[in-house]
């Protein structure tokens, strides 16, 4: 080779050095592109893989699934005036299409709080009821930590929460006048013409702070301390249990991405209910009669209080924690909301499959 570049005249030598140069780099060109392409069908191949897997444990796997299925219950443990009916509609709309089963737990006056014997009593219905599953129970009562009762498989629970005073501007006035769902239901109140805003000048039971305190006892659950209004240790247990306890929660003033996202995880019960919602006449059924909004100088003196604090504290908790959720699974488009689509896969699966 040396001999041969002394007898090879420069200009040859340098166009020899630039042919050698441009094959080195084609060659690692192409190395390179052999390298993405062993790694796309490495991909590809993963993904059949997990496919085949996929269908064999269906085919295999099916009745046990479906058992598994079966076995589901949420409870909705309902707050007051936060759109719970409109939204139980639909379960009651959709049980008999996706074949599960709705049950209302009616309390002896509304009271949210069981007694220890009744508690005992509704965690082995929801547990050991297999003929009502699956099932959706809904109702005015307070979060039941089931595994105080040595249940292992605990219920999954949903809620939806609301901007506390209109949540206690609705309430007012549902005691007076009603609402479009029951017209001619007697109501506690009825018969009283006194607005939300006279109530609140006049200092009245009905529009006080205390009034506020709902919301957080309805997350925080059976405990003393969750009813002691303006207690901070309930309001802590509330937001763990918010965190720690429910799937998904909810704010009225954006339920249709909570019915969105919650047809997207469990389709077993709600799959159908995002076009329900946006069609169907009972998804805005419940409407209070003769609401009159507050006037800002009613709102701002209830929120001089501490309890109103509180509470909004734990609402703007909830809000932020569903927005959280909901900006890693929806997304806007020409004004119309969709879920994103899977967003992982399995790889690298061993050993291999024959």
């Amino acid at each position: 080779m040396g001999l041969l570049r002394l007898k090879m005249p420069p200009k040859f030598q340098l166009l020899a050095l630039l042919a050698f140069a441009i094959a080195m780099i084609f060659l690692e060109n192409q190395i390179q592109k052999l390298e993405e392409s062993r790694g796309k069908l490495e991909r590809a191949i993963a993904r059949h893989e997990v496919r085949e897997i996929e269908q064999r444990h269906i085919q295999e796997g099916a009745k046990g699934a479906m058992v598994k299925e079966d076995d589901l219950v949420v409870i909705y443990n309902r707050v007051p005036k936060t759109a719970s009916t409109s939204f139980t509609n639909i379960a009651y709309d959709l049980c008999n299409k996706n074949h599960y089963h709705v049950l209302h737990i009616n309390t002896t006056k509304n009271n949210p709080v069981m007694s220890l014997q009744d508690q005992v009593r509704f965690v082995k219905n929801v547990t050991l009821w297999k003929e009502m599953k699956p099932a959706f129970y809904h109702g005015h009562v307070s979060f039941l930590d089931f595994t105080k009762f040595g249940v292992k498989k605990k219920p999954v629970y949903i809620n939806v929460i609301r901007d506390p005073i209109e949540r206690l501007v609705s309430y007012y006035y549902f005691l007076r006048f009603g609402d479009d769902y029951r017209p001619g239901l007697r109501r506690r109140k009825q018969g009283d013409k006194k607005t939300f805003d006279e109530c609140v000048a006049a200092g009245g039971s009905d529009c006080a702070p205390e009034k506020l305190w709902l919301q957080i006892p309805f997350f925080c659950g059976h405990y003393s301390e969750c009813w002691n209004i303006g207690s901070k240790w309930a309001l802590e247990q509330a937001k763990y249990n918010l965190v720690n306890e429910y799937m998904l929660v909810g704010v009225t003033e954006e339920l249709e991405d909570f019915v969105m996202m919650l047809e997207a995880a469990l389709p077993r019960f709600f799959k159908g209910a995002t076009e329900l919602f946006r069609t169907g006449k009972k998804s805005h059924l419940r409407k209070t009669s003769e609401k009159k909004p507050p006037t800002k100088e009613s709102i701002a003196r209830l929120q001089q209080s501490d309890i109103w604090k509180m509470e909004n504290e734990f609402y703007e908790f909830a809000l932020e924690q569903f927005q959280y959720v909901r900006a890693h699974a929806v997304r806007e488009k020409d004004g119309e909301l969709y879920l994103l689509p899977q967003n992982f896969f399995y790889e690298k699966i061993y050993p291999k499959t024959t």
